[in-house]
């Protein structure tokens, strides 16, 4: 990705949290014990679903799967983030924002597309159970995922593409604290209405379009469960779903927050708090919510530890 000849600038300056000057101390170290968490969560998470063989199950690979985008994306922004907040001068090269941008665009559109894929999954397993396995072989499951990440990777290269090919002539800093596509489009000199219309047409692909196929899986898990003769029969299907409805509401409604709103109702102080809460917090309760809701793996997790108890003794 080469720079127009017209581009003078050669980094950008996050002005993120300018405005808490006196409390990024007290930021730095309540954001890096979250982050240490949340890659402690997702590092449990992960053995535990990898050493279990009870979990090698559809539903367990996509959770292992969608908890190392959690682990890859925070890796993208927060360890930067935690080094400006004690730094006096807080930039990034020209460069460097554009592959902080295409990676964490990739991750997080890989996600939406990933959350569509399990809706597919629970759609399966509730419509379908006596051909779940046949259904929801390896191979399917390798594909969906393969075709969620290929989908992320278009939808971040054409959008990362067209927004540093633009001209950067007058100011480099940022209101945001990380490349993200609005605050780096404002400081463009000029941005045409089509390359707008294309970013917001990419954004309703990755996000519109993912949430539209998981809508469509649980209006048939929905008319299926409702036909569950036993109150304790539709409870247990509907369970099954929950912490994927959880997830699925957090990630949509920050996204679309941050993606589908008009540029005119465009607040840097409101996006740089949503921005936090998807970069650090999301990652954090998103894998909590589906394994501390989930009965099969606490009794997987008590297993692995009681062996490695065992082990040590």
């Amino acid at each position: 990705m080469e720079r127009s000849n017209e581009t003078n600038v050669s980094e950008f300056v996050f002005l993120g949290f300018s405005a808490l000057v006196g409390f990024q101390q007290l930021l730095f170290v309540v954001f890096l014990l979250l982050y240490l968490f949340t890659l402690g969560i997702n590092a449990v998470i992960l053995s535990t679903i990898l050493l279990e063989r009870t979990l090698h199950t559809p539903m367990y690979f996509f959770l292992g799967i969608l908890s190392s985008f959690e682990t890859c994306y925070t890796f993208i922004i927060v360890p930067k983030m935690l080094v400006d907040l004690l730094a006096q001068k807080k930039t990034i090269s020209f460069v460097g924002c554009a592959i902080q941008m295409l990676t964490f665009l990739f991750l997080g559109c890989s996600h939406s597309f990933l959350l569509a894929a399990m809706g597919y999954d629970r759609y399966v397993a509730i419509c379908n159970p006596l051909r779940y396995t046949v259904l929801m072989g390896h191979r399917m499951c390798l594909g969906l995922v393969a075709a969620a990440c290929a989908c992320g990777f278009t939808v971040a290269l054409v959008t990362t593409s067209l927004i540093f090919h633009l001209p950067f002539h007058s100011s480099n800093e940022l209101h945001h604290f990380f490349c993200d596509i609005s605050p780096v489009l404002k400081l463009a000199s000029h941005h045409t209405h089509l390359s707008q219309m294309v970013i917001f047409m990419l954004g309703i692909f990755a996000l519109v379009i993912p949430l539209l196929l998981i809508l469509a899986s649980y209006i048939h898990i929905i008319s299926a469960i409702l036909k569950i003769p036993s109150t304790v029969g539709r409870y247990k299907a509907f369970s099954t779903c929950a912490s994927h409805l959880i997830v699925v509401t957090v990630h949509y409604g920050c996204a679309s927050f941050i993606y589908l709103r008009p540029k005119t109702n465009y607040t840097s102080s409101q996006d740089a708090l949503i921005s936090v809460s998807y970069t650090i917090l999301t990652p954090l309760f998103n894998p909590m919510i589906y394994s501390l809701r989930n009965k099969e793996f606490k009794a997987a997790l008590w297993r692995l530890m009681g062996q490695n108890l065992c082990f040590k003794h």
